[in-house]
């Protein structure tokens, strides 16, 4: 996943991490949970910081500057099908209608992000240069 040493080392320390924040919320009632909670945001925040170090070491990123008007309108409209499938399963008891309305949000979601967000992403790629 990681292509440099240090990438490697810090993402199995934010993986780590989290998984000990997970645990830490699932038992926070005893005292061990509370403990692993506290270590792992601490591992996690380690890691978030040697990220943050490391990042001035790496090349040149895969993607130019890519317009940020294109990207919100795709995260609008993924959002926009995922609230249609939120609202739309409160708006009805009925099983078709709730398969209906989850279909066209994921359709809807979908749709954002093919042919919003990656037409966004490619607009400027390093490869059209």
């Amino acid at each position: 996943m990681a292509t440099t040493t240090s990438q490697g080392k810090q993402f199995t320390l934010f993986m780590v991490g989290l998984t000990a924040v997970c645990a830490g919320i699932a038992f926070s009632d005893s005292g061990a949970g509370k403990l692993a909670l506290i270590v792992g945001a601490v591992a996690v925040i380690a890691s978030l910081w040697g990220f943050f170090k490391i990042k001035p070491l790496e090349g040149k990123t895969g993607g130019g500057a890519q317009p940020a008007i294109m990207k919100l309108i795709g995260v609008a409209v993924v959002l926009a099908g995922w609230l249609f499938v939120l609202f739309g399963l409160h708006l009805t008891a009925s099983v078709g209608a709730r398969m209906v309305t989850s279909i066209v949000g994921f359709a809807v979601s979908i749709a954002g992000i093919f042919f919003v967000l990656v037409p966004a992403a490619n607009k400027n790629a390093i490869w059209k240069a």
